[in-house]
């Protein structure tokens, strides 16, 4: 009986890469260090934080996207 053995892990694409960038964004505290400009009357930290998040969710869906196997049909 033969098994068949494990491919190579192939997750070196150059597209992971962005995933650097949500988690630098929020070091940068140059960014949010003041008060204004406000948005809603909500300081720029906060609603900085929440466009922190979006930044995240679409750079991570975009490497997914442009990384995951297509299927041989």
């Amino acid at each position: 009986m033969t098994t068949r053995q494990p491919s190579p892990r192939s997750d070196r694409s150059p597209w992971n890469w962005l995933l650097i960038v949500p988690v630098v964004l929020p070091l940068l505290t140059f960014l949010f260090n003041h008060d204004e400009p406000r948005l809603l009357g909500f300081p720029v930290f906060y609603w900085l934080q929440l466009a922190f998040i979006l930044v995240g969710v679409a750079t991570t869906s975009l490497v997914y996207q442009m990384t995951k196997k297509r299927r041989s049909s």
